[in-house]
């Protein structure tokens, strides 16, 4: 399908401007969201379960469990939490800065996702024993004990959704601004570009040999002869 120029469409146009306002609401509310399961989900275990025994909920499926983390999400890296408290102060500004372009429904909650998670985790990071910015992050949900799978908590799983969600939408092409960018149309391009080098046939050019055309000086030299046959 083509406009009326004859530029190929790309299977989402540019969203309109006021969507951009639309979309960073929807990150806030998504954003707030998840912070505040996160928040109040380590509030309830932390008051009722911490120092108690394991809460099975599901036999062999879920048992809630509380422990202090000091590294990252699945306690990964627990001897570095200063450096991963930098981290998610450095992930927090860019999807902030990020949200300036946003005008993508599926963005939108991704950084949503990302934002709410990072910002549950920091919090806890900055306010939580030993000290502050090297507090331990509360973790509780255990998945599946008999794998031995990492305890976590309501942010871990929000930013590791988050971050399969852009890694999809990325691999579509889909852009934050609200447009999508086809294979079709990356190989389009280069297909034209490798069947016309020189630019020609786009710009509707051809050569005078190609339009039967006689170059100047054949045509005044054509013009002499017809006139010394008409004299003679």
């Amino acid at each position: 399908m083509q406009a009326a120029g004859g530029t190929p469409l790309s299977g989402a146009g540019p969203a309109r401007p006021g969507n951009r306002a639309r979309r960073i609401a929807l990150l806030v509310v998504v954003a707030t969201v998840i912070y505040a399961l996160d928040q109040v989900s380590k509030f309830l275990v932390v008051k009722f379960l911490e120092h108690e025994e394991p809460l099975t909920v599901v036999p062999g499926a879920l048992v809630l469990t509380v422990i202090r983390n000091a590294g990252a999400a699945f306690s990964i890296g627990t001897g570095m939490t200063i450096v991963f408290t930098v981290i998610a102060l450095t992930v927090v500004v860019a999807i902030v800065r990020t949200a300036r372009q946003l005008r993508s429904l599926p963005w939108a909650i991704t950084l949503g996702l990302l934002l709410g998670g990072a910002v549950g985790n920091l919090t806890d990071r900055i306010f939580r024993s030993p000290a502050p910015f090297q507090g331990h992050v509360v973790d509780f949900i255990q998945a599946f004990p008999v794998t031995r799978f990492p305890v976590f908590n309501v942010a871990d799983s929000a930013i590791v959704c988050g971050g399969v969600l852009a890694v999809f939408l990325a691999w579509r092409g889909y852009q934050i601004d609200g447009t999508r960018q086809t294979e079709e149309e990356t190989s389009g391009s280069g297909a034209e570009q490798a069947a016309d080098p020189a630019g020609n046939e786009s710009r509707g050019e051809m050569p005078e040999h190609a339009r039967g055309e006689v170059p100047g000086q054949t045509r005044e030299q054509a013009g002499d002869r017809s006139r010394e046959r008409a004299d003679g």
